[in-house]
């Protein structure tokens, strides 16, 4: 697990310069403490120093080139794994972030096609690959990748990222350059790099708490989307897909897609269960290997348990088991988590996360690159720095939700399905705004909370519905809050797409189905993946998800939804095939998530924080949000009429960010002066 920086640039157009390389690979150095190293193609080795901060510039100093920067945490082939790494000639040259669980498979086959190896380590694999297939190598690839190569002999730049999204892969293409960084924050170490504000993006950001890919939260800059390649030749940039999920095969309770040609045979129950337990086994075998200590993240939910329940099958001696929790209750998992520990018999460890932990707010504004509104990055950072100090990769069990019908609110859609089918007096009666003047519980996970939000959506067409299910601010807030000229100059921008976009690509299946897949292609890369790689890197600690197996979820997008959603029973498949892996109580327990507690936070040991930045000159003089607005939004939530607490989160890391990012403070030095 690494960071990457570096560029390419095409002819009669400026290289990128070693002190701005090394100034990128620098900022990277929390994703790869254990070692550095540049390939720089204008420089045959390592420039020759002129001074403290000056290189002697290259005879050849304009031309077709390439810069490839590398910060390595070592977990395959501690001694022999050194980036950027090449092929025997030095023709080609990687940068590589990530992790390649079939490596030791594919090398036999790359070796009877003639190829030479020099190390042991998983990055040499991808070399010989593109070698062999070209961009294509990707598919023959089964793990979470983020990489760089540099062909010198066709002076083209190859960029990919694996196919649900694990890691992350920024750029910015202009001038006859292409830049590239694990994070943006790298890219901006580049001399004169711009700072625009992409306008379109805040609109984004308080929709779905992140900023979708490929848009950024400053102008000109790109994510490159998840299962996509990028070739950049002759000053142009060409991005292409190379996988999807195969949502729209459609399937029976008894048996796979008819189109589906590779694994047609006709499936009982029972036969999808032994495929499932069977491709997940072998899953979770292949992320075990590592030659540093692991471990497992354990909440006490039903993917965790499975995950680590699992890898106690494959390994020979207790595994580590890691969990956080809260001392407000509705929050805290931590005896779910104990009991998981006590039936699977692992070495279990906890902590508990106080409010005083806000203090690490600087330090996750910092590390997010853009703004990033999910609330459980805070106690995934404080269980990421406590798992680091005991091993240094943990497997968890991240996707389970999305691909086995995990969340509540897929309870809600089925429901939804249910009343589109209903009379219409009857829909119309129970969409009556009569509904909406009842006030939200100031209790997160109540039932009078939940019943408001599902009402106050039926109306709508059913993507539109559950986009205002999940949003932060749904449409009438986000007119409610904008100040005129923002909301003119956003005009035209229907930040809904993103998701509809994602529906679109199963269309034939049922609606549950529907929504899963577009979370699988939306909210899980962008926010749980997302969340989980920048919480985890920041405290030099590798994160494996054996759910997120292309494999595995190949496998989930066949099924058919009575596999996973019975009545109103969430991953009926995952708890049939598991069940011995499971507590009695945690099959039976009801959703949690890793949340935490922002309304209790908020009306009190943090409402002067609140109040301190939200009400800020500088924060209400941006010209964004209405300041009448913000300060209804913290009156409504601190007298407890309303639970405005994730809007007012989203709020109150957004204006932080603009303090960092835009602000004159871009050192991580300066971030306690944030607050």
């Amino acid at each position: 697990m690494c960071g990457i920086a570096g560029a390419c640039w095409s002819n009669n157009r400026k290289p990128l310069s070693v002190i701005d390389l090394k100034r990128m690979t620098a900022v990277l150095a929390h994703r790869g403490p254990d070692d550095s190293g540049i390939y720089h193609s204008l420089y045959p080795t390592d420039a020759p120093r002129m001074g403290a901060n000056q290189y002697e510039l290259p005879r050849r100093s304009f031309g077709v080139g390439a810069a490839l920067g590398h910060r390595r945490l070592s977990i395959i082939d501690l001694e022999g794994g050194h980036q950027p790494l090449s092929n025997e000639d030095g023709t080609v040259w990687i940068a590589f972030n990530g992790e390649i669980y079939n490596y030791r498979e594919l090398r036999p086959r790359l070796e009877a096609q003639g190829h030479h190896f020099r190390t042991s380590s998983d990055t040499e694999t991808i070399v010989h690959l593109y070698e062999q297939y070209g961009p294509d190598c990707v598919e023959h690839l089964r793990g979470m990748f983020a990489f760089a190569i540099w062909d010198v002999e066709n002076q083209q730049l190859l960029l990919a990222r694996d196919r649900l999204g694990q890691k992350p892969l920024f750029y910015r293409a202009a001038d006859g350059r292409l830049l590239f960084a694990s994070e943006l924050k790298a890219l901006l170490q580049v001399s004169d790099s711009p700072r625009q504000l992409n306008l379109q993006a805040i609109d984004f950001y308080l929709t779905y708490q992140y900023v979708p890919h490929p848009n950024c939260i400053l102008q000109g800059y790109n994510k490159l989307p998840p299962a996509h390649w990028a070739i950049y030749s002759n000053g142009e940039l060409k991005v292409r897909r190379y996988w999807s999920p195969p949502y729209s095969l459609k399937a029976t309770p008894t048996g796979p897609p008819a189109t589906q040609e590779h694994d047609n045979d006709n499936r009982t129950t029972k036969q999808w269960q032994s495929k499932l337990r069977e491709t997940l086994t072998e899953a979770v075998r292949l992320r075990m290997r590592s030659d540093v200590p692991l471990g497992a993240f354990l909440s006490g939910g039903i993917d965790s348990t499975i995950i680590a329940g699992l890898m106690q099958e494959i390994s020979k001696s207790p595994v580590d088991t890691f969990s956080i929790g809260f001392p407000v209750k509705q929050f805290d998992e931590r005896l779910y988590a104990r009991e998981a520990a006590r039936h699977l018999a692992t070495q279990h460890h906890e902590s508990i996360v106080e409010p005083a932990a806000l203090e690490i707010l600087p330090k996750l504004i910092w590390h997010y690159d853009e703004p990033f509104a999910d609330s459980s990055a805070i106690p995934m950072m404080y269980l990421s720095q406590m798992t680091r100090q005991h091993v240094t990769v943990a497997l968890s069990g991240d996707g389970g939700d999305e691909l086995f019908a995990g969340y509540n609110r897929y309870q809600a859609v089925r429901l939804g399905t249910m009343f589109d089918r209903l009379p219409r007096p009857l829909q119309v009666l129970l969409t009556s705004r009569v509904w909406q003047q009842i006030p939200s519980s100031v209790r997160q996970r109540s039932f009078r909370r939940r019943l408001k939000r599902l009402l106050a959506a039926l109306a709508e067409k059913p993507e539109r519905r559950y986009l205002t299910w999940i949003s932060i601010f749904d449409d009438e807030r986000r007119r409610t809050l904008y100040c005129e000229d923002f909301q003119a100059q956003i005009n035209g921008n229907d930040s809904g797409e993103f998701l509809f976009n994602a529906y679109g690509e199963c269309p034939s299946r049922d609606f549950v189905t529907r929504t899963t897949c577009a979370d699988v292609l939306t909210y899980l890369p962008c926010d749980i993946l997302t969340k989980v790689d920048v919480a985890s890197m920041a405290y030099n600690l590798e994160c494996r998800s054996p759910f997120l197996d292309h494999r595995v979820v190949e496998l989930a997008a066949r099924m058919p939804i009575e596999l996973k959603q019975r009545r109103m029973t969430r991953k009926r498949i995952l708890i049939d095939t598991f069940g011995d892996l499971l507590p009695a109580s945690i099959q039976k327990r009801s959703k949690m998530g890793f949340g935490v507690p922002l309304g209790h936070w908020f009306r009190n040991e943090l409402k002067p924080l609140l109040q301190d930045v939200l009400l800020d000159r500088a924060s209400l003089d941006r010209g964004y949000f209405k300041p009448h607005a913000v300060s209804q939004l913290i009156d409504e939530h601190v007298n407890g009429r309303w639970d405005h607490s994730h809007r007012l989160w989203t709020l109150l890391c957004l204006e932080l960010w603009h303090r960092m990012f835009l602000d004159p403070l871009t050192s991580p030095a300066d971030c306690p002066s944030l607050l």
